[in-house]
Parts: C-alpha cells; sequence; structure tokens
C-alpha cells in the first residue's frame, strides 16, 4: 500500500517535468533534422540526421566572436550584480540608517516597473549624456544593479542568526570583514541563485544591446542569432532545422551552467553557527 501510494505521489510531478522538458527536447531534436515538421514522426525520427544546420549558422556569423562578446557582457552584469547586491543586501538587513525603510520600499517599486518602459530614457543618457554607445560599459551599466538579487540577499540576510553579528562586532571585526568572512560564506544557495537568475536574462538579451551598438564585431550571441533568424534563416534550404538550431545554440550553455551548479541549490545550515 505504502509503494502505491508514493507511485502516485510521483506520477503528477514525472507528467509535470515532461511537460516542462518537452520544449526542450523538439527544439534539440529539431536542429539536427533535416526537415523538422510538427508531425508526430519527426518527434522520434529514425532517419534524416544532419548537423548542417549549425554548419549554416557557423558559416553566416562569426560565433566565436559573438560567444566571447556574450561573455564579456555577462561577466560584467555579473559581477555588478554580485558586488552590489551583496553591498545593497546587507545593508538593508543588518544596517540601522536614516531612510531604510522608503529604501526597501523604493527597490520593491523599481521591480514593478518593466524594463521595456525605461528602454527609451536609459538608452538617451547612456549614449548621449555619457557618451557611452557602442561600447561594453554602455550595454553593462543598465543591469549592473538587479533589485531582485537585493532582494534575495536582503531575505538571506536577515534569516541569519544576529549572535553571529553580534559576536563579530564585538571581536572588532568592520561590516566588510562580517560581510565577506561571516555573512557571505552562509548564503552561499543565494549567491549561486543569484548568478544563476542573472546569468539568463543578459545571455538571452539582445534588444538593449542591439540598440546600444551596431558594430556586429560587438554583438553579443544573442543578437547575431537573433539576426541571424530573422533575415537569414528563412532564405535556407531548411528554414526551420536553422531556427531550432540558433535556439539551441543560445540555450547550450545555460543548460550546461545550471546541471553544473543545481547540486548548491539547498538550504544552508545557518543555525550551526551558533553554539547551544
Amino acid at each position: 500500500m505504502r509503494t502505491k501510494i508514493r507511485w502516485w505521489r510521483y506520477l503528477p510531478l514525472t507528467l509535470a517535468a515532461l511537460v516542462f522538458a518537452f520544449p526542450f527536447y523538439f527544439m534539440v531534436v529539431g536542429a539536427f533534422q533535416v526537415n523538422p515538421t510538427n508531425s508526430p514522426s519527426s518527434l522520434f525520427p529514425t532517419d534524416g540526421w544532419t548537423t548542417q544546420n549549425f554548419s549554416a549558422i557557423d558559416s553566416r556569423l562569426d560565433l566565436g566572436g559573438s560567444l566571447l562578446n556574450s561573455l564579456i557582457f555577462t561577466t560584467g552584469v555579473l559581477l555588478g550584480t554580485v558586488v552590489f547586491g551583496l553591498l545593497a543586501g546587507y545593508a538593508l538587513a543588518r544596517l540601522d540608517f536614516r531612510g531604510k525603510a522608503a529604501t526597501w520600499v523604493l527597490m520593491l517599486l523599481i521591480q514593478m516597473v518593466p524594463f521595456q518602459l525605461l528602454m527609451i530614457p536609459l538608452y538617451v543618457q547612456v549614449t548621449r549624456t555619457y557618451g557611452l554607445g557602442d561600447s561594453y560599459l554602455g550595454m553593462i551599466l543598465p543591469f549592473a544593479i538587479n533589485t531582485t538579487a537585493v532582494f534575495i540577499f536582503t531575505q538571506f540576510f536577515r534569516a541569519l542568526p544576529q549572535e553571529v553579528f553580534e559576536a563579530a562586532r564585538i571581536d572588532g571585526a568592520s561590516e566588510l570583514r562580517i560581510l565577506r568572512s561571516v555573512a557571505v560564506p552562509l548564503v552561499r544557495p543565494a549567491l549561486v541563485t543569484v548568478l544563476l537568475v542573472t546569468f539568463i536574462g543578459p545571455w538571452n538579451e539582445f534588444l538593449w544591446p542591439f540598440l546600444i551598438t551596431k558594430d556586429v564585431t560587438m554583438q553579443p550571441l544573442a543578437v547575431s542569432l537573433a539576426n541571424y533568424i530573422s533575415n537569414v534563416a528563412q532564405s535556407t534550404a531548411n528554414p526551420n532545422g536553422a531556427i531550432l538550431a540558433g535556439a539551441t545554440t543560445l540555450a547550450f550553455p545555460v543548460v550546461v551552467l545550471f546541471c553544473i551548479f543545481q547540486r548548491y541549490f539547498t538550504a544552508s545550515e545557518i543555525g550551526s553557527a551558533v553554539k547551544g
């Protein structure tokens, strides 16, 4: 009886996982097919496999240069997100200063505003006021501070025992030393979560980098693939395969990164830092 109950418990989860994974399966299988279609036979092909869809992308795009641009753009965003997110999250969670409540409310309000509404004024400010058009810094700057990361870090820092911070201050540690040596090691799950969530955003972002620079040699992979899918893929012998191959190329690094770091999505033993 217990086995049957356990089996029925995992059945809905398995079905949900299959539904979630199906688009990825269709994307990968279609990327290697000669002529992918929506028919059931194309979902489980026995022949018609090819790598020409990826070869077509490589012949039309500088994949190496686009990948390097994406790494520069994404790394800059991740660095800014982690540094400013940790500092702001720690300040909002553990420091007392005038305007703290107003700052917290303002940060929550910013999360409710879609980035698309701010894109035009940000574009004017970055390109005309700061003169950062056609530069990596111009692409990175609007994403350097992530309010979602600040929120996640703040909530994790608030969950840490107050005794840990009091003991460190009694020992003469500065706030930066407490943050670096005490708080950060206890919130590693939050750090990994922020890195993965933030990585997906800039890695898949194509509209903002496209606005900032029209220089093809500086465009990230997402922009290059978007131009390829919209302008070139339809003229190829296998347009569906070319589109799916472009999507697979863009999604592959994200999947690999998640598979590597997913084991760190565990709760930290914050209570072990307190004796008794």
